[in-house]
């Protein structure tokens, strides 16, 4: 089995508000003379392997870096120390909704977040109608992004990036909204991927979800790792400490 991620020494500091930003001078100091009053660490010292096929799912409450570290991954956030080496594409569930275009229509969405994650155009219209149906946008493809229901923008978010042939899936809460029988569409959709022997990288608060489809799990804990496990021995951890305030 081969490597997928191989995360070393990770760390990401953001000021309060907004990502902090080091000058020229900042390159070459410490890390400890680089943090200035008002920063802090989202990551630090973060290090772990993930093999191909594996489903690893990410625990820890709210601000302890879980999304931060998905989107480290994906390579839309930029590290301040240690190495993110991922082999291979990422299909990336996260801020499902972002680059779709308001003015566009569902049709010329489709087409354009579709190239935009690397499917060719032919690939793309061979899909088409699948990701139109798995969304359940039929009779919608003209009416301008704008104008969908939230339920809908994230149905067609889920419908185009689950199509793409990469072999890590990174998903981020994606299965906390829409209705009861969409989840149930993308839960399926999951098992069909990993079954193809996709690695999947799952960040939720949803412990039946991350029982479904993880077997190992990470508990992060202000910004550091402090157990890489099976997934029921990181819950039973997780519980016992959010249990004991």
């Amino acid at each position: 089995m081969s490597t997928a991620i191989e995360v070393k020494g990770l760390g990401v500091r953001f000021r309060r508000n907004r990502r902090g930003r080091r000058s020229f001078k900042d390159l070459f100091a410490g890390a400890s003379r680089r943090s200035r009053p008002g920063e802090f660490w989202a990551l630090r010292d973060v290090s772990f392997t993930v093999q191909q096929g594996e489903s690893i799912g990410v625990v820890g409450r709210n601000g302890q870096g879980k999304s931060t570290l998905l989107r480290l991954v994906a390579k839309v956030l930029l590290s301040d120390e240690g190495t993110v080496t991922v082999n291979g594409g990422v299909a990336p569930l996260i801020e499902i909704t972002g680059g779709f275009v308001g003015d566009l229509t569902v049709r010329e969405n489709v087409r354009l977040t579709a190239g935009l994650h690397g499917m060719s155009r032919d690939e793309v219209s061979r899909r088409y109608d699948d990701i139109i149906e798995f969304a359940e946008l039929a009779g919608f493809e003209d009416t301008p992004y704008k104008h969908l229901s939230n339920g809908m923008k994230v149905r067609l978010a889920f419908s185009v990036v689950s199509q793409l042939d990469e072999p890590i899936l990174l998903v981020d809460e994606v299965l906390a909204v829409g209705d009861k029988a969409f989840r149930e569409k993308c839960y399926k959709r999951i098992d069909e991927l990993l079954a193809e022997g996709r690695t999947l990288f799952f960040v939720s608060h949803n412990e039946r979800d991350l029982r479904r489809f993880c077997t190992r799990g990470l508990y992060l804990d202000k910004g550091a790792l402090v157990l890489d496990a099976p997934i029921a021995e990181v819950l039973d951890r997780y519980n016992k400490d959010y249990n004991a305030g």
